[in-house]
């Protein structure tokens, strides 16, 4: 196995898969005020492939049938999107906590200087925004 050079990588996108995955991208635009760039249709209504941007932080994902990603189940993804200042974490939690989403993880400030709170979309998965960045 080579060794490990931080040049060869140059950043992690997560994937998800919806059941409704029109839907699930309708919500994540209304309520975390993300940007669908891309959204390529395939067979019965399909997503075969989508891209949703927070900013410079992209998420693809598509429907769970008829998409290009590795088969996997609704509901079991996790993605943590870093948010610029405490400020703009408390508005985000305002606008989600009115949209109506279920709250997993209620703001806080945690022990290693975040500022965060997660949620969960429609179809289970969690979505986490805060301003804990890793270096």
């Amino acid at each position: 196995m080579p060794a490990y050079s931080p040049a060869r990588y140059t950043h992690a996108i997560p994937c998800l898969s919806y059941a409704n995955a029109h839907d699930a991208i309708a919500w994540l635009v209304s309520t975390f005020d993300a940007d669908a760039r891309h959204v390529y249709d395939g067979p019965d209504n399909a997503v075969a492939h989508a891209e949703v941007w927070f900013g410079t932080a992209c998420v693809m994902m598509g429907s769970l049938k008829g998409n290009d990603m590795p088969p996997h189940r609704a509901g079991e993804g996790c993605v943590y999107i870093v948010v610029e200042s405490a400020e703009q974490v408390n508005e985000l939690y305002e606008r989600v906590v009115a949209a109506g989403a279920r709250i997993s993880i209620t703001l806080r400030d945690t022990e290693y200087g975040s500022r965060d709170f997660g949620c969960l979309d429609p179809e289970g998965n969690f979505w986490g925004f805060g301003t804990y960045a890793p270096a």
